[in-house]
């Protein structure tokens, strides 16, 4: 596999580092081509609709880590 390949993979994955002081972002998006960039964004959507095709409720990783993060209500 490609260096290339191995950040595409990288970026597309749903982990993102959390540091509530600066943005997430993934070092490996800045080491791509621009080509790269996209084949990664055409990835990750992918990836995210299989996420939400196994879960029960429909939800991607990003769904669930973004409700995660909101206050409960009721």
């Amino acid at each position: 596999m490609s260096d290339e390949a191995l950040l595409i993979e990288e970026v597309a994955a749903a982990y993102r580092p959390r540091d509530p002081r600066q943005l997430g972002t993934l070092p490996a998006w800045h080491d791509l081509t621009p080509a790269g960039r996209e084949q990664a964004f055409e990835l990750s959507v992918e990836l995210r609709a299989l996420e939400a095709a196994l879960d029960p409720q429909g939800y991607s990783g990003t769904v669930r880590a973004v409700l995660a993060r909101l206050p409960q209500q009721g």
